[in-house]
């Protein structure tokens, strides 16, 4: 039996978002986090609604995350051999293509949240028909929409001369980030693993979630080639074994999608259970066990995990919100409103109880997903006036993401059983204005970890159970607990308002209406239309507020 130092043995965890990388070393025997590194990621839109990520960034990322933690480990005089394993977790539905010859990414990685595929969807909604939709969406628990691989790898098919030469060569290689990491981190061009798990292949809207395989169906009706895509595993095993680094022949033992990362990092392991990560979207899952439950009100049926290759898989009910932290990352860098996102609470504490608080703020930048499934809506702000300034647009923000929330929770609700709390992680979890504010609109307790890291944690946990090194129970870690304050009037009021804005905020990128049509009653003169890059108000409106944000 091999000795360890004083925590015992470690597990590492590759925590790879949308917005930034982590890697944490946890000691197996605790679930305390030992040290960690963190490096921001860039994105970048070539066009309006395309979002962009340079892969090699993502992966030296990765790498130099590692190594530095490393270093941290020995200051802290921990060996790093204790590191027995490693899990990883990562962004969902961003899709890379690759030569697996060269190791060259044959494009950009193209964001779950970039919507170019618009068209494609249309066009296959108009020639497939209702019945193959459907067939769809049974099959891979996932509706027609821009958000899935599926038609990232269409698109990235059509329109990228290099790839197709690279798949007629039999030299593409193509999957979600986890499918890139693994392979780089195993050898690459020299024999790296070309693998995913159930959870990340659920995603793609490319796998049967009763098989958990590629579904041949599927890959004909989006015209994807089964030798480009890498084999599915389970949540809980070796993968392979790394090949670069001080983590040399260290196995990768675990891997998840991020949010059903967070799900097992909360301990949401029995039916009934949910948790509510909040960071560049939000994302809601509900554990349905060994039950594949198709929703009617507009969420998603994924694999939530399979924790070994012998194991049932267990299955969640998702709602997934596209813009949360997002809003707030667009009134610092795009508006000016904040400094700093992390000021956003105290900012938004500023607007008193009793002042009237009329402001309606529905961030549909590129669309609405769950549950409204509404490509052609655009955000819009409502109930400006002269009096409105930076802090009340800030607060709107975070009162959005609650509304957004509470959609999703209302629709899971119908869809399974009512929530009797709600556990809460992520970034934006760490504002407390915000968590109060949701326990406020949802009405039920809002639970929070003291420890954040809930999404790696779930990493490391997979990883660890699949070498035999994690306890087979997980305590739930100390938390904070939010309880409703507002009555039950003051809470739909809020949601008829919002909804109000909702409503108002569809279709904004369809035919251009005909202006002759609309009476002078429906104009609404207090709306602020807000396309991707553009903050569009009439003139009456820029005068009022120019003064306020400064935006001109």
């Amino acid at each position: 039996m091999r000795e360890f130092g004083k925590f015992g043995p470690l597990i590492g965890a590759i925590d790879e978002g949308t917005s930034n990388v982590k890697f944490l070393v946890f000691a197996a025997n605790t679930s305390e986090v030992l040290t960690y590194h963190q490096i921001t990621l860039n994105r970048f839109s070539p066009q309006e609604g395309w979002i962009e990520q340079d892969a090699l960034e993502i992966l030296n990322a990765v790498l130099e995350c590692i190594e530095v933690t490393v270093d941290n480990l020995k200051k802290l005089d921990i060996n790093p051999e204790d590191v027995v394993g490693i899990g990883i977790t990562n962004q969902r539905e961003t899709t890379i293509v690759w030569n697996s010859v060269t190791g060259e990414p044959l494009y950009s990685a193209i964001s779950w949240s970039d919507v170019r595929t618009s068209k494609i969807v249309d066009e296959l909604i108009k020639t497939k028909g209702a019945q193959c939709v459907s067939a769809v969406t049974q099959t891979s628990g996932l509706p027609l929409s821009t958000y899935f691989s599926s038609v990232k790898l269409r698109w990235l098919l059509q329109n990228v001369d290099i790839l197709k030469k690279a798949v007629a060569a039999g030299e593409c290689m193509a999957g979600t980030v986890d499918a890139w990491l693994i392979w780089n981190l195993t050898g690459g061009c020299n024999g790296g693993v070309h693998a995913t798990d159930v959870t990340n292949a659920s995603r793609t809207q490319l796998m049967s979630l009763r098989s958990l395989q590629w579904d041949m169906r599927l890959l004909r009706f989006f015209e994807i080639p089964l030798q480009i895509l890498p084999k599915i595993k389970s949540s809980s095993e070796i993968y392979g074994y790394i090949s670069i680094g001080s983590f040399l022949g260290t196995p990768i033992a675990g891997c998840l999608g991020d949010q059903q990362a967070a799900l097992i990092g909360q301990n949401c392991v029995r039916f009934g259970q949910a948790k509510c990560t909040f960071g560049t979207g939000c994302f809601l899952l509900y554990n349905t066990g060994e039950s594949i439950v198709h929703s009617q009100n507009g969420l998603l049926t994924t694999v939530a995990y399979q924790l070994g290759p012998n194991a049932p898989p267990t299955y969640a009910l998702e709602g997934s919100v596209a813009v949360a932290g997002d809003t707030l990352q667009w009134l610092q860098n795009g508006m000016e409103i904040l400094n700093d996102v992390g000021d956003s609470e105290m900012q938004a504490a500023e607007v008193t109880e009793d002042e009237e608080f009329n402001l309606c703020f529905v961030p549909a930048f590129n669309g609405l997903y769950s549950p409204y499934w509404k490509k052609d809506a655009r955000g819009i702000i409502c109930g400006l006036s002269s009096r409105t300034r930076g802090a009340h647009l800030i607060r709107a923000a975070l009162e959005a993401i609650c509304q957004q929330t509470r959609a999703v929770c209302e629709a899971m609700a119908t869809d399974s059983a009512p929530l009797r709390r709600l556990l809460a992680d992520g970034g934006s979890a760490q504002n407390s204005l915000l968590m109060q504010m949701q326990a406020d609109v949802i009405g039920i307790p809002v639970v929070r970890p003291l420890m954040m890291e809930s999404t790696a944690l779930g990493a490391a946990i997979a990883a660890g159970k699949a070498l035999g090194v994690w306890a087979s129970t997980t305590p739930s870690p100390p938390s904070d607990t939010f309880l409703p304050t507002v009555s039950s009037e003051e809470r739909e009021i809020r949601r008829m308002r919002w909804e109000k804005a909702l409503n108002r905020c569809m279709g904004w990128t369809s035919d251009k209406p005909d202006l002759h049509k609309i009476e002078p009653d429906e104009v609404d003169h207090t709306t602020a239309v807000l396309p991707p890059g553009l903050f569009f108000l009439g003139t009456a409106l820029l005068v009022v507020i120019a003064d306020k944000f400064k935006i001109i």
